[in-house]
């Protein structure tokens, strides 16, 4: 089997969705399938992965990333694959898997995280000047709605939610595949020592609750509202609580604002770390607020290493939670007291240990190896059937869509 995989970037420090695609490929690879990899990434290279960086070349980082497509377009076009998937909006893919979730859905909920009417209307209003958001909407949509147009791989129930009130899409063009990761490796002695030594690293006690947010985009995931619940609980008294605060943003401006809120003996940022499996296991609730997430990998990771996490609803991993049993699930990433009060329960280990196992039962249900397997079928299914011939879109030269 000869795949193509159309993904703008590969850089694992871009987001959960562009490290799942390329743990998803690793797995691909693994079932003997020929994967070629259409980027503007230079991935290190990786035994039985084929890349082909396409370069973007304009002045612009609208257009590089409109030329990329364009370009990708042509270059499926020509090869000899029996499937094109495509992770970006491609046109001639017979699968489109949006891992970020679709275009508009995107678009409103970062708009959603103005915590004003006037900065909601400002977002909105700026988007409909933004060409990249633009181009890809119409190539999104044009994809979408096209009578042949792919089968489209929702990673969880809120992509499908989307699809549906976005697109109108028909059940029949849709096939839901949850997310995935892989499990730790690490055996316990090794877990034990690794949770040792940050908490010793760090100056966090044994009976000190850690808890953890890893984010890239601090706005989106919630951040400040953890802040907030953390000055909430401090403003209760509950003085014995941690946090550890990793991603690659920028980090002075929310120093200053947690030197301004008065939290800085508890809540640390760390920037990012190569070291996520040590933090993992020495943490004792993952926090993720968020605002829109498809399907967030990092509350995956922490379920599979046994963590109490905290999410929302417009999280797709929160499917995978049964409020109050093997995690949580906030209504809005606004409530703050629900978030406290979480928090403030969690701190009970016993109570924490019986969530985190509970999590931790959720494994072999979100792994990257069964969502690969479930992958395969639907490709097997594809070039069975009539699908596997190219959309109209590839075959015709006028496919591509300008600005």
């Amino acid at each position: 089997m000869k795949i193509a995989l159309v993904s703008e970037w590969l850089d694992g420090w871009r987001g959960g969705a562009e490290t799942s695609t390329f743990e998803f490929l690793h797995h691909l690879i693994s079932q003997g399938v020929e994967v070629h990899a259409f980027t503007r990434s230079r991935p290190a290279a990786a035994p039985g992965l084929l890349v082909h960086t396409v370069s973007g070349a304009s002045m612009s980082r609208t257009r590089r990333s409109i030329t990329f497509s364009h370009r990708v377009e042509r270059a499926v076009r020509s090869g000899s694959f029996d499937l094109v998937h495509a992770i970006t909006p491609c046109m001639g893919a017979h699968v489109y898997q949006p891992r970020g979730g679709t275009v508009p859905e995107t678009i409103e909920r970062n708009i959603a995280v103005r915590s004003t009417g006037i900065g909601r209307s400002l977002k909105r209003h700026a988007a409909r000047f933004n060409l990249k958001q633009r181009y890809m909407l119409r190539v999104e949509r044009q994809l979408l709605t096209a009578r042949d147009g792919p089968i489209v791989v929702a990673i969880s129930d809120y992509v499908v939610r989307q699809l549906r009130r976005h697109y109108d899409l028909p059940d029949s063009r849709i096939r839901k595949v949850f997310n995935g990761v892989d499990p730790p490796a690490s055996v316990a002695a090794l877990r034990a020592r690794q949770r040792a030594g940050i908490r010793r690293e760090f100056g966090i006690g044994d009976q000190e609750t850690l808890v953890l947010v890893v984010a890239h985009n601090f706005k989106l995931k919630g951040v400040r509202r953890w802040m907030e619940a953390l000055g909430l609980l401090l403003s209760r008294g509950v003085t014995d609580v941690r946090s550890l605060v990793i991603g690659k943003e920028n980090s002075s401006a929310w120093r200053r604002l947690a030197v301004k809120s008065g939290l800085t003996n508890h809540l640390t940022f760390l920037g990012s770390s190569s070291r996520m499996e040590e933090f993992f296991q020495a943490g004792d609730v993952l926090v993720h607020p968020t605002y829109y997430d498809p399907c967030s990998r990092v509350v995956l990771e922490g379920m599979v290493r046994g963590l109490a996490c905290i999410t929302t609803r417009w999280d797709g991993a929160s499917e995978m939670i049964e409020d109050g049993n093997n995690g949580f699930v906030l209504s809005e990433p606004t409530d703050i007291e629900g978030l406290a009060d979480r928090v403030t329960a969690l701190r009970d280990a016993h109570f924490r240990r019986r969530v985190g196992e509970a999590a931790r039962a959720n494994a072999d249900r979100v792994s990257m190896a069964r969502h690969t397997e479930a992958m395969m079928d639907l490709y097997r299914s594809l070039m069975d059937g009539p699908v596997a011939q190219p959309p109209a879109c590839l075959k015709e030269p006028g496919g591509a869509v300008d600005v």
